[in-house]
Order: structure tokens, then C-alpha cells, then sequence
């Protein structure tokens, strides 16, 4: 099977309008709004994203609010999503459409697809399900669905755009017909586990009933994490608080702000404090009480509270087993803190 018949045009629109996640994005065709759900969602789980598009909406209903926000706002209510680059381009991006557009997110593909931080996919996905624009979708999702259906699994980007590009073509709705591959490919044509039984359009697929190991789809092996062995140097004073440090721009964590870092050479003989995953690095966090006042040279805050300060969740995460933190964010008091 090479391309797709009509028929699955209409079954698999059909299937998504009865069978989808109702989910707080799909509610709107507002392209402001489509455009964060998109965003939030790269490399993100949808029950993670829920209730920080939720809180993004309320705190920058529009792309005027996010423009006039500061950086440091925008990477506070980002905080919790990870990959912060991701909020930085929003940021620019905003700022981009109240230069160039006059405040109104731009209508066609070409201009979509030209702000910071928004590649072809996802300018494909605001396109058609905000304006009806016949543009392709090839998200992880939409890639995996068509390498079974067409049952070649090595399929390059080349080969799945023009085919991505054809059934969208077919489709009476690009936008419901996107969304509905979305769809099936995250709940039911799934990377280790695919649903045959409860697909819609399985008679179509060339990979149904097939080996497992044809259907899984081709998946890079991971590559191994690289441990890092890092001091979180903790200044904390009676009167002033904690001392923290912005990141700088080319460091894990840029732009946000946590205590001071130094990198051990080796692992100490003492178990971490604290361990987060990142991608590819392991970091294991050494809490490390400071006697002696920070260097104040650099650009930094003593804060009784992160809740104007974007924090890595690690350190977050240190804090509070340090019992530094509650909560709401608030630094608790600790007894015997330099004055």
C-alpha cells in the first residue's frame, strides 16, 4: 500500500469527532491558543500540559499580555514544562507579531511558519486547524501512522512530507483530518503497543496482523546518560533570605535562577542529595550549607520566595528535601542561618 484510498477520509474524521480526548485546546480555533498548546506539547505528555496551558491562558490570555511580559515571568509559568527554550521563542515570537503584524497572529503558512521557534509541523498544524489551510502534519504521531499504513517503517522525511501532503490534500477538513491523525497515533497506532483491533481504519493498514517488530516503527536506540556531579552552594541569611544566581546563556538551565553550581571532578563518597534526569545527563546534587557570604558581584537576588523567580525543578526539588521550601514556594526558616 503506497497511498491512501478515500475512504479512510472519511472513517478516521469520523472516528476523531466521536472517539477523541476532549482536551482544552480543541475547544478553540483561536490560533494564539493552538499555537501554545502546540508548543507545550513537543516532547511534553498531554497530563503534564493540561494545567499549565490552563494557567498560561489566564496569566497571557492573548499574545499582547505575553509581549509585555517580562522574560522572567514568561519562564516562571513556564516552569514545571521543561526545555525553557521552548518559552523563550514564544516570548520573541509574540513580540514579532505586535511588530510585524500589528498585535494579529498571521494568517497564512508562510508567515506562520516565519516566527521564532515555529517549524514546519507545527505551522502546519495552526494553519489547518485555525484557518483551514490544507498544510501537513508530520509530528511523531502523524509519521508513525503513515510508515504502518504504507507498511515501510525506514520512510525518510523526504518520502513522508509529499505523502503527508496528499492526504491532507484529500481531506474535507485539513484541520479536523491533522488533528485526527494526531489522535490516532497517540491513542490507538501507538509505538510499542498499537491497538489493531481498535483502529478505524485498520483494513487500510499494510502493517496489520504483520510481525510486531514491522509495526513498532523504526526507534533509534537511547543514548546514555552522562553523569554530572554537581555542589549547590546554599547561602541563606536570618534576615535576607536565600541567595540565588541567574544561569548563564550557555549553561544547563540558562536564564534561570538557582543557587551558585560548581561541578565536581569526581563523585563524592557521599550519596546525592537529590538526582533529576534531564535528556542525556544524570545530575546528582550535592546540598553543600555555605558559612561564608556569596559573592554578590554577580547578578543575583537574596528571595524569601521563588514566586517571582523561574526555578529549575531540580532545584526545586533539592530545596524542598533540604526543607528549605513548601510548597507555595516560600522559603522556611532555618534556624542558625548566618545574620
Amino acid at each position: 500500500m503506497t497511498g491512501l484510498s478515500s475512504a479512510p477520509c472519511e472513517i478516521l474524521p469520523a472516528w476523531y469527532k466521536e472517539q477523541a480526548r476532549d482536551l482544552p485546546w480543541r475547544r478553540t480555533c483561536d490560533p494564539y491558543a493552538v499555537w501554545i498548546s502546540e508548543i507545550m506539547l513537543q516532547q511534553t505528555q498531554v497530563s503534564t500540559v493540561i494545567p499549565h496551558y490552563l494557567r498560561w491562558l489566564k496569566r497571557f490570555p492573548d499574545v499582547h499580555t505575553l509581549s509585555r511580559a517580562s522574560e522572567d515571568a514568561v519562564l516562571k509559568a513556564w516552569q514545571g514544562l521543561g526545555y525553557y527554550r521552548r518559552a523563550r521563542w514564544l516570548h520573541k515570537a509574540a513580540r514579532r507579531i505586535i511588530e510585524q503584524h500589528g498585535g494579529l497572529f498571521p494568517t497564512s503558512l508562510e508567515d506562520i511558519q516565519a516566527l521564532p521557534g515555529i517549524g514546519r509541523s507545527t505551522a502546519g498544524a495552526i494553519a489547518s486547524i485555525c484557518f483551514g489551510i490544507p498544510a501537513p502534519v508530520l509530528d511523531g504521531n502523524v509519521r508513525r501512522v503513515l510508515q504502518r499504513w504504507t507498511g515501510r517503517n525506514t520512510m525518510t522525511e523526504r518520502e513522508l512530507w509529499p505523502l503527508a501532503q496528499k492526504h491532507v490534500d484529500g481531506a474535507d477538513d485539513p484541520g479536523t483530518w491533522n488533528q485526527a491523525m494526531m489522535e490516532l497515533g497517540a491513542t490507538v497506532c501507538t509505538p510499542r503497543m498499537p491497538k489493531c483491533d481498535s483502529c478505524p481504519v485498520c483494513d487500510f493498514c499494510a502493517s496489520k496482523n504483520r510481525d510486531p517488530s514491522l509495526t513498532a516503527g523504526s526507534r533509534k536506540s537511547p543514548r546514555p546518560r552522562m553523569d554530572l556531579h554537581w555542589r549547590i552552594h546554599l547561602h541563606l541569611d536570618a534576615n535576607r533570605g536565600l541567595w540565588l544566581i541567574r544561569r548563564s546563556e550557555h549553561s544547563i538551565w540558562s536564564g534561570l535562577w538557582s543557587p551558585p553550581i560548581s561541578e565536581m571532578g569526581q563523585a563524592p563518597d557521599t550519596r546525592p542529595d537529590h538526582v533529576h534526569l534531564l535528556t542525556h545527563r544524570r545530575l546528582l546534587l550535592y546540598a553543600h550549607f555555605e558559612s561564608t557570604p556569596p559573592d554578590e558581584r554577580t547578578e543575583g537576588a537574596w528571595v524569601h520566595t521563588t514566586s517571582r523567580h523561574a526555578l529549575p525543578t531540580g532545584i526545586v526539588q533539592l530545596l524542598r528535601r533540604c526543607r528549605l521550601l513548601d510548597a507555595d514556594g516560600q522559603l522556611i526558616t532555618i534556624a542558625g542561618a548566618s545574620s
